[in-house]
């Protein structure tokens, strides 16, 4: 029986429901992450003109209990480090960059300490990470996309490799020339002639040792009387060749006495010959020297950071403070001085620590003491990571001189449990 009324009909297999109005409630406007009027510093600026020349040095060891309850302290940031790491891991699993995606992500919440509302820096953290994670997969997406294009030849041509293996000799014949008689002669003895060094010392009237050691020496003039003959130029200045010979003899000492690490700084042709000399010398363990000029070497000093971290016994939150230390310093010297060095060592006296020390021959900064200030930044965001770095290491030392660059040095200690 038809049960409907008036023109109402009843159709097989449909509902006598009436529809429902589409359910609309007004959403209170979200609270803002962002501080209202205050503005933001991500823009690419150059440095203020320089004020005249002042050098400053400032040290503050950075203790825990002056950073308790303030916003983007350590003690904050490593709050943030467990939530963080579970978002990554749901989202990429065991993918290699999780560990920088986090410390990418603290890096950019410290940049933004200062315009966070209160309470909001965890919100903030996750939004973040979030578009961390997303940018990581279109870039990934976007170079699988133009990996076909890549032109990587099967075999070199003949031609080219002739050319290049005749420069080479005669880049050798002329480094040997340049050599002096005694280091010459001896060098062509021992190297062509397969004289051993006892043979030598014996016509000499010297000892093996002292034959061995004249033979390095003249084997690290050779290296670089070579690369400037290949490269058919001669050095601007007179201590370029006594960093190039220290670099070649791989001499720490006398590396640190000629002052190499600023000369290849202030250098860009000992900056080029270095690149093939920097690698000589037995591998040490306990130190790592990273060049910086773009942000993929940025990620490079974090990644060397947290790997000798992890030989001097660094773990969990306090050796993704470390790295996150030396991403900001890094972050400067991109940003603000295009290229510099960052060196991390491991130590062991006075007790058990980590040293980075950071430097480049940029503009310099002007005042340092309101650089490290909190809260503070110039219009082109001068010093921005300075301060945050320095709440998350224990000792932290800058100098800077206008007009030749700036040098950080931040050192963070283990205590007598093992612990840092």
């Amino acid at each position: 029986m038809n049960r409907s009324c008036g023109t109402h009909r009843h159709h097989p297999g449909t509902s006598t429901r009436p529809r429902r109005a589409p359910y609309c409630k007004t959403r209170p406007h979200p609270r803002p992450l962002i501080r209202a009027g205050s503005q933001t510093s991500g823009s690419r600026g150059t440095f203020p003109r320089p004020v005249p020349s002042s050098v400053g040095i400032v040290t503050e060891r950075a203790a825990a209990d002056e950073t308790l309850g303030r916003e983007g302290t350590a003690g904050d940031v490593a709050d943030l480090i467990p939530m963080l790491r579970r978002i990554v891991a749901a989202r990429v699993g065991n993918h290699p960059s999780a560990e920088d995606l986090v410390q990418e992500t603290l890096v950019r919440v410290l940049a933004a300490r200062d315009r966070i509302e209160p309470g909001m820096v965890e919100p903030y953290a996750i939004a973040t990470v979030r578009n961390v994670m997303a940018t990581m997969w279109r870039q990934q997406d976007r170079e699988q996309r133009n990996r076909h294009r890549a032109h990587d030849p099967s075999e070199p041509e003949q031609a080219a490799e002739r050319v290049v293996a005749t420069e080479e000799q005669r880049a050798i014949a002329e480094a040997v020339r340049r050599l002096d008689d005694t280091d010459r002669r001896m060098l062509l003895a021992h190297e062509i002639d397969g004289e051993p060094t006892r043979t030598l010392a014996q016509g000499r009237g010297t000892t093996s040792g002292a034959v061995a050691a004249q033979l390095k020496r003249a084997r690290a003039r050779l290296r670089v009387e070579y690369l400037l003959a290949l490269e058919q130029v001669e050095p601007p200045t007179e201590r370029c060749r006594a960093v190039l010979l220290a670099l070649s003899s791989a001499d720490r000492r006398r590396q640190r006495e000629v002052e190499a690490a600023q000369h290849l700084l202030e250098c860009d042709l000992c900056s080029r010959l270095s690149e093939p000399l920097l690698g000589r010398g037995p591998v040490r363990d306990d130190e790592v020297q990273v060049m910086i000029s773009s942000d993929e070497d940025i990620v490079a000093a974090r990644q060397a950071a947290r790997e000798v971290a992890v030989r001097a016994g660094f773990t969990g939150t306090d050796l993704t403070l470390l790295a996150t230390a030396v991403s900001e310093v890094a972050r400067n010297i991109v940003r603000f001085a295009d290229h510099g060095t960052i060196t991390i060592s491991l130590l062991e006296d006075p007790q058990p620590g980590i040293r980075v020390v950071a430097r480049d021959t940029g503009p310099g900064i002007p005042d340092i003491g309101r650089a490290m200030s909190d809260g503070y930044s110039t219009e082109e965001g001068l010093g921005l990571g300075l301060p945050g770095a320095r709440r998350l290491v224990d000792e932290f030392e800058i100098a800077s001189e206008v007009g030749r660059g700036t040098t950080v040095i931040m050192t963070k200690w283990f205590d007598r449990k093992g612990r840092a």
